[in-house]
């Protein structure tokens, strides 16, 4: 697995390096990448900009570092979850509460994620491994394809597709819990309450979602 720290990091305690990363997370989330001063992170995690260097060679490598920090922590929680029971959508179902959930949780991770997908850090985002997407992407291809021969999902489905249109509903209500731009976009086509009723985001997006995918009358 790439790591985007120097070996020098690991050696510190795990409450220096927790708060070197916090401080990060909240200047980058809240500043952008290009607006947030590396001195200043130094600065207010309590180190020298000489001893976040020693930890990691360049801005773009910390800012990385944040980027796969979300990813551990996404993987944790979706692993943390039952999915070997229930039918196809109740497998789906506890991945749309899990979306919210860390949305909710951790909003500036996932506020750093959704700047890492603008065309302006694309130079960073191809240095991601792909890891986490094509287990995905084949977890939703699997479920699908067992779903259609238990005669659930329509015969005319592609799982290929189908997933790519799942993985992007997930994402796109991922970020309408942490950018603005999301946030108000989510009113405008959901109501100006959506963020406060999170049962019924829920029961809408599954009841579309079993529309898609269930086998026509």
């Amino acid at each position: 697995m790439t790591k985007f720290h120097k070996e020098s990091f690991e050696k510190i305690s795990e409450d220096k390096r927790q708060r070197i990363l916090n401080v990060a997370i909240n200047e980058f989330a809240g500043k952008g990448f290009v607006a947030a001063n590396i001195n200043d992170i130094a600065k207010k995690a309590g180190i020298s900009i000489g001893s976040l260097y020693n930890y990691f060679a360049s801005k773009d490598d910390l800012y990385m570092a944040i980027a796969d920090e979300g990813f551990r922590i996404l993987e944790k929680l979706i692993s943390s979850i039952d999915l070997s029971s229930g039918t196809v959508f109740d497998k789906i179902e506890k991945l749309v509460r899990a979306t919210q959930e860390y949305s909710r949780k951790y909003p500036e991770l996932t506020q750093i994620y959704h700047d890492l997908t603008s065309q302006s850090l694309s130079h960073m985002s191809a240095r991601l491994s792909k890891k986490m997407e094509e287990i995905t992407a084949r977890y939703y291809r699997h479920i699908i394809a067992d779903a259609k021969k238990e005669g659930l999902v329509g015969d005319d489905v592609n799982e290929w597709i189908a997933s790519f249109c799942l993985d992007n509903l997930l994402l796109v209500l991922q970020y309408s819990y942490t950018s603005r731009y999301f946030i108000e976009r989510m009113k405008i086509f959901a109501g100006h309450d959506a963020l406060d009723n999170d049962e019924r985001i829920v029961k809408g997006v599954m009841r579309f979602i079993r529309g898609a995918l269930s086998p026509m009358k």
